[in-house]
């Protein structure tokens, strides 16, 4: 696993697209927060999330003012990260159409952590994080939580340079 601290901050400076699957378009979402804070922080967001992408229950047109996907499998992009906010045992067959992507790095939400999926990212020499928030890791190794009395687990007297 890459959960270390020099490998979160190396993932979080390399990846600049990053596509959210489970993404929903609630503003009072886990999922909404997190990709909300991205995207002010100058990632590209891609939501993927088939009940939002036209075709399923709750149709939108978008979500963070980026088009909604079915799968990854549509994405007409490159993406460098693949963040999935989805039950553990629904992750394998994400993990595997996110490889088949070429996404760099594939990382689970809290509470989230498959060893298969990250096992396939492993062995062909991708990242693979688990069981962590990309929007917590970011504000922790980049500035911000430290100013709300949070202990960061980084001693520096340097702020980090993004």
């Amino acid at each position: 696993m890459h959960n270390d601290i020099p490998q979160l901050r190396q993932i979080l400076k390399s990846a600049k697209t990053i596509a959210v699957v489970g993404l929903s378009a609630q503003w009072n979402r886990p999922s909404y927060f997190a990709a909300k804070y991205m995207q002010e922080h100058g990632y590209k967001i891609i939501p993927v999330n088939p009940r939002y992408a036209g075709q399923g229950q709750f149709p939108a047109e978008d979500i963070l003012g980026q088009k909604c996907y079915a799968s990854l499998l549509d994405i007409p992009e490159p993406v460098d990260m693949v963040d999935v906010f989805r039950k553990t045992e629904d992750v394998l067959p994400i993990a595997q159409e996110a490889f088949q992507i070429g996404a760099a790095c594939f990382w689970q939400q809290l509470g989230v952590e498959n060893s298969e999926a990250s096992e396939l990212f492993l062995k062909h020499g991708r990242l693979s994080v688990t069981n962590r928030c990309v929007k917590i890791e970011h504000a922790r190794i980049f500035g911000g939580l430290n100013w709300v009395g949070v202990n960061t687990g980084i001693i520096s007297a340097k702020r980090p340079i993004d």
